[in-house]
């Protein structure tokens, strides 16, 4: 069982830099849910803040130390990830590489946590009544990630070789 091969390793900083250098430009240009229609009706950037989970949830909830709470649960799961992705097997390419999308998009979520005290979010897409919650670049490559590994899981990108019985 293989570690991380160094391509791995590259995969998930260059989602953290991404992200990060991303937000960096964000951060100044828009003020908390200041939004600029970049595709009118369709497509805004719109600047919000996420103190909870994925997709908004625990937002609204308030606790003690609840940034705290949020990093030691995002943390642990990175371990899990980290302790996980040790494990499997060199042909499971695809894995390998969603595995990395996830743990570099979690890693840059952790670090807004950690130094902002919450996630910021600006890619705001909606349609007529529709309207998805606002994510980044980490939330994406965290969502890219989890499809390769559901088509790993399905069987896409193995060889396809018929074996005798």
């Amino acid at each position: 069982m293989k570690s991380f091969r160094p391509v791995h390793v590259w995969i998930a900083i260059g989602v953290v830099v991404l992200d990060q250098l991303v937000k960096a430009v964000v951060r100044p240009r828009l003020a908390l849910f200041d939004s600029i229609a970049v595709i009118p009706g369709f497509f805004s950037l719109t600047r919000v803040h996420n103190t909870g989970a994925a997709f908004g949830l625990l937002n609204a909830i308030d606790i003690p130390y609840k940034t705290a709470v949020m990093a030691l649960v995002q943390t642990a799961a990175l371990v899990g990830l980290a302790a996980y992705a040790a494990t499997l097997a060199p042909g499971q390419r695809l894995t390998r590489i969603g595995l990395s999308f996830v743990i570099g998009g979690a890693i840059g979520n952790l670090i807004d946590r950690v130094t902002a005290g919450y996630v910021l979010d600006f890619f705001d897409f909606y349609w007529r009544g529709w309207h998805f919650w606002a994510f980044n670049i980490a939330d994406a490559s965290i969502t890219i990630g989890v499809a390769l590994m559901i088509l790993d899981l399905i069987g896409a990108g193995q060889s396809r070789v018929s074996r005798t019985v």
